[in-house]
């Protein structure tokens, strides 16, 4: 009985300890009296993924003949896609196929190993009913390997990741307002994924069509509620909303793609050449391409990235733990949801 009495107190005790809840909260401190050497994280972060590397995953989605493949060889200045340089007509797939092709890409050292998912017969049918079915199978199923990597008991130090992090939704130049499947598509598919809208082959409008069709476009996304990539719901704080509203002015981007080169007052730039002089893919004077290549590549990685796994990801693994009962059982259970989330569980559900 005694020793009963003992393991209690013992218990008693430990329980009254103060845990990381129960501490005081932080309070701020002046400067250290000398270098303490904090600012060399930086440098260990950054030699870590010079070593290592890292992922990157983008799909195109759009009809045939849109300059998909040579949107994506023009953003990253290298030939990841291969167009058909067969002179017969290629044959229009009779079901959306999905083909993935990855390369590694270095720069200064570091390696970035991109992964493109093309969509080739998507809109291309008479009847295009649930040609989004095939697309929205391939991102759970991306999920669901990463889910299932990480759910093992002995985890691989490095889970390969496979998961779409952006689709790029490329939009026929017509000039009028969006087309019911593009509606659809893109309301299904923004709860799953991060999608970016762009005019696909802008040089074929004037400017005054082209202003005309984005803001044509901008209202529709808001009179249908789709939210685009960067969504509004999970801005962080003022400075976030601040620099994400910029971008989302210039949604969609009216974009020109192409790989040659031409000489322009003794530069070689990228460009298309024309009767009446050249476009040039990099001046935003010109087309919208390079807001599109900083917001995919030099500013809004990372942030598509985190976005993939915090958010998306994260709503498709709650679901599917509560449905196989791994979760705790409780009333005094809550799962937490992504900090930046605001979103609501019963659509969360019905994603896929």
């Amino acid at each position: 009985m005694a020793e009963q009495q003992r393991l209690w107190q013992q218990v008693t005790d430990r329980d009254m300890l103060p845990t990381a809840h129960d501490a005081e909260p932080d309070v701020p401190g002046s400067e250290p009296f000398g270098y303490v050497g904090i600012e060399a994280v930086l440098d260990q972060m950054k030699r870590k993924a010079m070593k290592i590397g890292f992922e990157f995953n983008i799909m195109v989605v759009g009809q045939s003949g849109l300059g998909k493949s040579t949107l994506v060889n023009t953003l990253f200045k290298s030939k990841i896609c291969r167009r058909s340089m067969s002179p017969e007509y290629e044959k229009i797939p009779k079901t959306v196929e999905l083909r993935a092709v990855s390369h590694v890409i270095e720069e200064k050292g570091l390696k970035m190993r991109l992964t493109v998912i093309d969509t080739p017969g998507f809109g291309d049918q008479i009847n295009n009913q649930n040609c989004w079915d095939p697309i929205i199978k391939y991102i759970a199923e991306q999920y669901e390997k990463y889910l299932r990597e990480e759910i093992v008991i002995k985890r691989k130090r490095r889970i390969p990741d496979s998961r779409v992090h952006c689709c790029i939704y490329f939009v026929p130049p017509t000039g009028h307002w969006l087309r019911p499947l593009d509606v659809e598509f893109m309301k299904r598919l923004s709860k799953i994924v991060n999608i970016v809208p762009v005019i696909a082959k802008a040089d074929t409008m004037t400017l005054e069509e082209r202003e005309e069709f984005k803001q044509q476009i901008q209202k529709d996304l808001q009179a249908y509620g789709i939210s685009v990539y960067p969504q509004r719901e999970l801005d962080e704080d003022m400075e976030d909303t601040v620099l994400n509203d910029r971008i989302r002015e210039k949604i969609p981007f009216a974009v020109v793609g192409t790989d040659q080169e031409h000489q322009v007052n003794g530069k070689k730039v990228l460009g298309r050449k024309t009767n009446w002089g050249i476009i040039e893919v990099e001046n935003m004077a010109h087309c919208e391409f390079a807001n599109l290549r900083d917001l995919l590549i030099r500013t809004n990685l990372q942030d598509l990235k985190d976005i993939t796994h915090y958010i998306h990801y994260e709503s498709y693994r709650i679901r599917r733990l509560s449905e196989s009962n791994l979760l705790p059982q409780g009333p005094e259970y809550i799962p937490q949801y992504p900090t930046r989330e605001l979103i609501d569980k019963d659509e969360l559900e019905n994603d896929f």
